[in-house]
């Protein structure tokens, strides 16, 4: 296929791109949330009827993914840096479809014994490398593609797309329990699911096939002609760029433990408060929250752009140690639809503080012949620590009696990132999405180098943090 650079954006060639990768982002994040969203349904169809453990064997797996996901994030960004955003999306996308696929086709313990559950593993460990090349990449694509001045709103629909996955999920849910019986839904309902997003992947792929690419022609026949050999490099990233990638890390850790606790353990303690009751009420609590979540993203965007970045991160930051408590311990309790969704709804205005800017947050602290790769290994190896993790330790918490311990938890690794975002962030400043040419020449010590030239030289040669953020 062609390919078409994106050497200087206009507005409307932002909105078309941001929209094309936008859509890819909805139908892998829908991949990557119809397991938790369904998980109640199909949990008997692949663990024995007497394993007491199943619950929480399922969502283990659910955390387990995530351990692929800084595989997938070296894999796709490596890939990215030096042969291009749009085909390493495009990639991604794919590989999600074909295991979405073998997942709604997958033979139950019934048939195959314990194999079901070998075929569960590895498809979700394949997303999860999917997954981890998908966020990376797109988190870069979106912050390049968009105008300066501009990128906190546009490069915020990564995430509205990413919470959109979660809410058509949630609908998707919501339509079977009102046209299926429970019956059904458990017998062949999920496969349904699981095929949706397969068959949108495909689809998606030709879509992104048509987005521009951000790296310019130069980048890519510097990588051809073998002379970027940093671009993508590991070593360039551990050596020269452990700097940002701390940052990248630190910056991820508090944002994606609250992500994971707020959005898919608060939705899931919901559903199950009201799975005695009206089960169509809890799924709609959660589908009107996540919508409200999934609209309220273009505004933080928005509002980042006017008062910085690091305004909203630390709303988000005191807003988490002051409501995760509340949260945790009166929505289990709530047998009013109205006041479920009142403390829901509340947890994610605090959480759009990080979600809506967290991607061009990451983008800004590094130069494009790394940036795919560190963000997406910053991001991949704190969302495996963190954030996949926390409703399996969730579920574990509450079989234990230890709910406390998992709330205090949650709550410390929000102070580390509040501390990072208050000390080593700042509003607004030279970075290296806005600003290359003048962040180059400082890395370089001279003012008068060409861009080309100085992306030459430079290539593996950074700042250090203090002069990128803060």
């Amino acid at each position: 296929m062609s390919t078409t650079t994106l050497t200087s954006p206009t507005l409307r060639r932002s909105i078309s791109n941001t929209l094309k990768g936008s859509a890819g982002n909805l139908v892998e994040w829908y991949d990557v949330y119809v397991y938790s969203v369904f998980a109640t349904y199909f949990e008997s169809q692949f663990f024995a009827a007497d394993e007491k453990n199943s619950t929480i064997y399922v969502w283990a797996i659910f955390a387990v993914t995530f351990l692929m996901r800084p595989v997938g994030s070296w894999f796709f960004g490596r890939f990215a840096d030096r042969h291009g955003r749009r085909l390493a999306l495009a990639t991604s996308v794919s590989v999600m479809a074909a295991c979405s696929a073998i997942i709604a086709i997958a033979p139950t313990a019934e048939m195959i014994g314990g194999g079901a559950v070998v075929i569960l593993v590895f498809a979700r460990l394949v997303q999860g490398f999917a997954t981890g090349g998908e966020y990376g990449t797109s988190a870069t694509y979106m912050s390049e593609t968009a105008i300066s001045g501009r990128r906190g709103f546009l490069s915020s629909f990564q995430y509205v797309t990413l919470v959109g996955g979660h809410v058509l999920a949630q609908f998707t849910l919501m339509v079977m329990l009102l046209t299926l019986t429970p019956e059904q839904m458990t017998s062949w309902g999920w496969r349904v699911a699981f095929g949706i997003g397969g068959v949108g992947a495909v689809v998606v792929f030709w879509v992104r096939r048509t987005m521009d690419e951000t790296l310019s022609s130069s980048d890519l026949a510097a990588v051809r002609s073998g002379q970027a050999k940093q671009a993508g490099s590991m070593r360039e990233l551990f050596v020269n760029q452990w700097r940002p990638l701390l940052l990248c890390f630190l910056v991820t850790a508090g944002g994606t433990v609250a992500f994971y606790t707020y959005s898919v353990t608060g939705p899931s303690i919901v559903k199950n408060a009201f799975s005695d009751g009206d089960v169509i009420a809890g799924t709609i609590i959660n589908l009107i929250a996540l919508i409200i979540l999934m609209l309220l993203q273009p505004l933080g965007g928005w509002l980042s752009d006017i008062v910085g970045r690091k305004s909203l991160l630390v709303f988000f930051g005191i807003g988490g140690l002051c409501y995760t408590w509340f949260l945790l311990t009166a929505l289990p309790q709530q047998q009013n639809p109205m006041t479920a969704f009142l403390i829901l709804v509340g947890g994610f205005i605090i959480l759009t503080g990080y979600t809506s800017i967290n991607a061009v947050v990451k983008a800004e602290l590094f130069p494009t012949h790394i940036r795919a790769l560190g963000v997406g290994l910053g991001y991949a190896l704190a969302n495996s620590v963190f954030g996949g993790t926390a409703p399996m330790l969730h579920a574990a918490a509450g079989e234990s009696g230890h709910l406390n311990t998992f709330i205090f938890y949650v709550m410390g690794i929000i102070a580390v990132s509040l501390f990072v975002y208050i000390f080593f962030l700042k509003n607004k400043g030279t970075n290296w999405l806005d600003n290359e040419a003048e962040m180059n020449a400082k890395v370089l010590g001279r003012q008068s180098a060409p861009l080309d030239a100085q992306r030459v030289e430079a290539a593996g040669v950074s700042e250090s943090v203090s002069n990128s953020t803060r």
